[in-house]
């Protein structure tokens, strides 16, 4: 499918994602494209609609950047006293919608203010549907660099090919990339995840691991962007297996 195709299928999502925003609320901004076309059609919907009680909290420093530069207010999670509805995207998502992220090492932060918020939203277009987690996409770790020896031994354990990531704009790989938080980012490559759930729970429990990018049983609702037809489907949590639920178009 061509990348026009994927364009449109997530300026569609992204649109469709504002209807589950309104003024007054408190709203997490996730990191990655699909994000920021939503916090553009966010900014586009505050200034039509004149909102003035809208405060937005950012998983990164780019999103944050971002969202001021559109002129939406960005508030520290701590200083939020609540938080609605977090809008994020994701790298892939399960039949289960358990997802992977941590494309754009912001998966710490995605996490925290994704459990914070009263609902998560995940948007994405239909490429990123897989019928098992990991097949396509390594799990990203993002690890204290002093425990990097440590972490990258007991995911071999674990059956995984762990590389540290390098920063995007080094030439020869020998810089790492470094996190929002000041840490590094472990790439691990499983054959696959058939658990996520027990897969987050053996990395959480290795010492040096911050966050990494499973993200299983958060998702409050995925809306999908088509790649072949205009369509957005929007598929809610429920815990089934096989094949992805036919959602209704918003």
């Amino acid at each position: 499918m061509s990348a026009h195709a994927r364009d449109e299928a997530r300026e569609r999502v992204a649109r469709a994602a504002l209807e589950l925003a309104d003024d007054g609320m408190a709203i997490g901004l996730g990191t990655g494209d699909t994000a920021r076309r939503f916090v553009d059609a966010l900014a586009a919907r505050v200034r039509e609609r004149g909102w003035t009680r809208l405060a937005c909290v950012a998983t990164s420093n780019e999103t944050a950047e971002r969202a001021r530069a559109a002129g939406l207010l960005v508030k520290a999670l701590p200083d939020v006293d609540r938080l609605d509805v977090a809008f994020d995207g994701a790298d892939e998502v399960d039949p289960r919608l358990d997802l992977l992220k941590g494309g754009g090492g912001a998966q710490t932060r995605e996490r925290i203010v994704a459990a914070s918020a009263s609902s998560f939203v995940v948007l994405v277009d239909s490429a990123k549907l897989v019928d098992t987690l990991g097949v396509r996409m390594p799990v990203a770790l993002e690890v204290v660099p002093e425990a990097v020896r440590l972490v990258s031994r007991r995911l071999e354990a674990l059956g995984a090919v762990p590389t540290r990531r390098p920063a995007r704009t080094d030439g020869d790989g020998r810089a790492p990339f470094v996190t929002d938080l000041g840490h590094w980012i472990l790439d691990a490559r499983f054959p696959r995840v058939d658990d996520p759930e027990a897969l987050s729970a053996a990395l959480d429990a290795i010492p040096g691991v911050i966050g990494h990018g499973i993200f299983a049983g958060m998702a409050s609702l995925v809306l999908v962007g088509e790649l072949a037809t205009p369509e957005v489907r929007r598929l809610p949590r429920t815990p089934r297996l096989g094949s992805f639920p036919q959602g209704v178009t918003p």
